[in-house]
């Protein structure tokens, strides 16, 4: 075989830190973002917050050290964005070569220049608190750390023991019974198991802790939330009846609770008549009152971390349009920490590359968190242009609308649009959506349009909510009534919109 030298030329696209940075800031939800620029105060000592609006030109853009290379421009970006914000970058370039002497950074990215998705100053400035430095001491908490806080179930009763008077045994008592309950609000031990636990072998003692305990376990039971304390789920559910008006029903509910759970579960509706003593229909009744309750009372209590939704974008009624704007609470107001910047500039010694490289990480950052905002901006603005009759009539006038429609309006790329459109919210009208609830796929029409899923899952939601609860709708009759109103959209069609609504079946629907 034969060696040989040859030389080939080809073109690749190389996604620099910076570029990859912006990306995955692009796919942060607002709280992974909030926690992500917490970190990076942590660890960058050039970057800080600050309580007054940061100016573009304070962003660094001009100030960089090092060249960018066009492809992250063109990779995200189309080259009419591009020219159509060029002039604006020159003159923010000429502004600041009187203040400094370094090299100037070419620009990487603009927005687009439209006066309803660029955002001004302003809304980088907010009212919402933020720390004036790395290492604030200060005792104001966000509104991440307030939504995860929540109040325990033994917090929540030993608040309420705070009124009775008791005797110290008995609040003793009474407070070793709310630390025994389990997640679910339940007493698993019997009394006579936690007393002889404390007691020991003194039979006496025992007894009188018994004592203390099935009195504490009485006030326990009469504490909110109601069915709290309970042994076993009739017990539980017999507490919550207790603060239900007296009728037959919730006696015949009662002496459900007091029969086997089995019995209940399966429904059995003849077998609880004759145990009970009630007309089947009272045992029907029953069994509704019963649905009601909550079988796990001290669920709510417990801590788990519960993800808030924060909104991006704010849709607000202008006139005859709609005014899309960012949420400022969610804007983090960053800035290169205007000392250490220059110090580093005259005194660049040993250990200045290293210190360099952090200050231009920390201008990278602030570039890539404003362009992720603009991005978000621009891909809202989009979406209201696209389906501005959901904004005035909702859902039933949602129309279809796929990613790659508004990636060609932008100039953007489909997965970037993706990443913009996940976890996160728009505020509307309407209420909190998340961008993707925005777009959907297309049903045929008789006239020879389309209809948005979205907006036939509404009409199946409608026409459940109007049907006769002895007769339920099936998905057939469902989807005749859709083809009267123009929509083509078959039995199976049907079944997998009502599953996403969480609908029943009909014969479901009709037994609850």
């Amino acid at each position: 075989m034969k060696q040989g030298l040859s030389l080939r030329v080809s073109q690749h696209l190389a996604l620099t830190p910076q570029l990859q940075q912006s990306i995955r800031l692009l796919q942060l939800s607002t709280l992974e973002m909030s926690q992500e620029v917490e970190q990076m105060l942590d660890e960058n000592p050039f970057l800080e917050i600050t309580e007054e609006a940061a100016s573009r030109e304070e962003f660094g853009l001009a100030e960089a050290d090092a060249p960018v290379s066009q492809d992250i421009r063109d990779f995200e970006y189309s080259a009419s964005d591009s020219a159509a914000s060029s002039s604006a970058d020159d003159k923010a370039a000429n502004s600041s070569e009187s203040e400094s002497s370094e090299p100037k950074l070419e620009e990487s990215w603009e927005g687009d220049g439209t006066v309803e998705s660029a955002p001004d100053d302003s809304e980088w400035g907010s009212d919402a608190p933020a720390r004036k430095n790395n290492n604030d001491d200060s005792e104001d908490v966000d509104a991440a750390e307030l939504a995860r806080s929540q109040e325990s179930l033994q917090d929540h009763l030993h608040r309420q023991s705070l009124g009775l008077r008791l005797s110290d045994e008995d609040r003793a008592a009474l407070h070793f019974l709310i630390e025994s309950l389990n997640d679910d609000g339940y007493l698993e031990d019997t009394l006579a198991s936690l007393a002889a636990g404390l007691a020991g072998d003194d039979l006496e003692q025992a007894e009188e802790l018994e004592q203390h305990f099935s009195m504490a376990l009485k006030l326990l039971q009469h504490m909110e939330p109601a069915g709290i304390g309970a042994r076993n789920l009739g017990e539980c559910l017999s507490l919550q009846l207790l603060d239900c008006k007296n009728t037959e029903e919730v006696r015949a509910a009662m002496a459900i609770c007091n029969q086997p759970m089995e019995l209940l579960a399966k429904r059995d509706v003849k077998r609880l008549t004759l145990l009970c003593g009630f007309s089947e229909a009272a045992i029907k009744l029953a069994i509704g009152v019963i649905g009601r309750l909550d079988p796990k009372p001290g669920r709510r209590f417990v801590n788990v971390e519960r993800n808030v939704v924060v909104p991006d974008v704010l849709v607000v009624k202008s006139g005859r349009g709609f005014k899309v704007s960012l949420n400022g609470e969610v804007m983090p107001k960053l800035r290169v920490h205007d000392i250490y910047a220059n110090a580093l500039k005259q005194h660049k010694g040993q250990g200045g590359a290293a210190l360099q490289q952090r200050l231009q990480e920390a201008r990278w950052f602030i570039k890539n968190i404003q362009q992720r905002f603009d991005t978000i901006l621009r891909v809202s603005t989009a979406i209201v242009e696209r389906q501005k009759n959901f904004f005035m009539h909702g859902e039933l006038a949602m129309r279809p609308l796929v990613l790659r429609e508004i990636a060609d309006e932008l100039g953007l790329h489909e997965s970037t649009i993706s990443r913009v459109t996940t976890a996160k919210y728009m505020s509307t009208p309407y209420g909190t959506f998340e961008l993707k609830y925005f777009f959907g796929s297309a049903l045929g029409t008789e006239s020879g349009g389309n209809a948005s899923s979205t907006a036939v899952r509404a009409l199946i939601k409608q026409f459940v909510a109007s049907e006769n609860l002895n007769k339920p709708l099936s998905d057939n009759q469902i989807s005749d009534m859709l083809k009267e109103q123009g929509i083509e959209c078959a039995r199976r069609t049907v079944a997998k919109y009502r599953e996403a609504l969480r609908i029943a079946p009909a014969n479901l629907r009709k037994t609850l």
